[in-house]
């Protein structure tokens, strides 16, 4: 008879049993996925972000939303790094990323972030930010030199 398939283990179980096992070192977790502390050229990640609000999708059950943090230890914060990569998010900042992804997968991306954030001692902030296209379009980005204005279709017109 053959064995069930065992589902692989959350995030957060990932964290919990590094810590039971007092392992110092997360390093064994690595897969071959983009370094951690790696970021994409300037241009590659506005490009990134202005897609995400070009296509903007109107279906209800998608959101815009950022997570930012503000976390001191590096092992804790490499290892959300990568769970955020793996869930399709978009690093526009060493701590900040952005994705355009199902309410149902923002609800799971808060709640273990929130978990992980409850199994240990810190001083530690996670912000889960959702964004309208409203909001969106008046975005400011210090900077850069990019108009949303034009990108976003919030054109004013002036006859004379």
């Amino acid at each position: 008879m053959a064995k069930k398939k065992k589902p692989p283990p959350t995030f957060p179980e990932i964290i919990r049993r590094i810590r039971k096992a007092g392992i110092s070192s997360v390093d064994a977790l690595n897969t071959e996925r983009p370094k951690v502390d790696e970021l994409a050229p300037i241009n590659e990640r506005i490009q990134t972000v202005l897609n995400i609000f070009q296509t903007a999708n109107t279906d209800p059950r998608y959101m815009i939303f950022f997570i930012m943090y503000d976390i001191e230890n590096d092992k804790i914060r490499n290892q959300i790094a990568k769970y955020l990569i793996n869930k399709g998010c978009t690093r526009v900042q060493k701590s900040v990323f952005v994705a355009q992804k199902e309410r149902k997968l923002y609800e799971e991306i808060h709640t273990t972030l929130k978990e992980v954030q409850e199994m240990y001692d810190n001083n530690d902030s996670i912000f889960c930010l959702p964004v309208s296209t409203d909001e969106l379009k008046a975005m400011k980005i210090i900077g850069q030199n990019i108009s949303f204005d034009m990108i976003l279709d919030n054109k004013s017109t002036m006859f004379f």
